[in-house]
């Protein structure tokens, strides 16, 4: 029997209520979500034989395709730059939200068997997929940044900005937006599986409806409001603009698009946090 004096460090109790979200306990698990970083690392390219090339391999070849399909064969609108850049950069940023909510989209489902058998946050897990998508987005981030100062140092019609030190931001807010989204499909998939069926056709519509293949320069003036309610399309602009010298820059449409994400991100915590509670009779 414990003395009356006993000092618990970590008490384990039952979720009571929606906003009852328990961050703390990320931070004092902080080990453990640093183990499920290095095996999402470790495990993406596992028994293949070129290994993390993929990282640059993948970027390069969609690019190259990009660049032939909407580039050479559908003359599409690059904004007078070079179009290997214009793509590159899109993709880069684009692959990064992308993984970030496919990965965390199969949280529940994925887990389902150590989410069983013992006790941890589980929004270690979504949250782990994120950051370790950061190693692969740093990849082929600086495999970008080589080809733009080969670009620039050939005298090529790019011109970089100084909200170049908006990345950081736009980075945040790019996996914020990936981390609620995709724990909100998770969570809904857990009672209704449709939801994993739809999400890669999902995430290919939203692409289109983002201003990557092409620039928003190229939309009618009466149906760009449209694609501004995406609010993926004011952080590709913004990064364009600062990394190229093209796009537009609002900080109204990004405000907007801020407050979008964390409305999603919170919602996606909220429904996290709910169906964490009884999943394992659904799943």
């Amino acid at each position: 029997m414990s003395s009356p004096n006993s000092k618990w460090d970590l008490v384990i109790r039952p979720t009571v209520g929606w906003f009852d979200l328990h961050l703390a306990d990320l931070w004092r698990y902080r080990d453990l979500v640093v183990l499920f970083i290095w095996r999402d690392f470790v495990s993406t390219y596992k028994q293949t034989i070129l290994g993390p090339l993929w990282y640059i391999i993948t970027p390069v070849l969609t690019t190259l395709s990009y660049t032939l399909v909407f580039g050479q064969i559908a003359q599409l609108s690059t904004d007078g730059l070079p179009p290997i850049l214009f793509y590159m950069l899109g993709v880069t940023f684009w692959t990064y939200f992308s993984d970030c909510l496919n990965r965390t989209a199969g949280t529940f489902l994925g887990n389902a068997g150590i989410f069983g058998k013992v006790y941890f946050p589980r929004l270690s897990v979504p949250l782990s997929t994120v950051v370790s998508n950061l190693i692969k987005f740093g990849i082929q981030f600086v495999l970008f940044l080589i080809l733009l100062s080969v670009y620039c140092f050939r005298g090529a019609n790019v011109h970089p900005q100084w909200a170049i030190v908006l990345t950081p931001v736009l980075i945040i807010l790019l996996g914020a937006f990936g981390l609620g989204a995709g724990i909100i499909v998770s969570s809904l998939t857990t009672k209704y599986r449709d939801f994993q069926l739809l999400i890669s056709f999902g995430v290919q519509l939203l692409m289109y409806a983002t201003p990557i293949i092409y620039p928003l320069s190229a939309i009618p003036v009466k149906y760009r409001w449209i694609i501004l309610m995406n609010p993926m399309t004011s952080i590709v602009e913004t990064l364009r603009y600062a990394f190229l010298g093209a796009g537009t820059l609002s900080f109204q449409h990004l405000a907007y698009s801020a407050c979008v994400i964390a409305v999603v991100l919170f919602i996606g915590l909220l429904l996290f946090n709910r169906v964490e509670r009884s999943f394992m009779d659904t799943v």
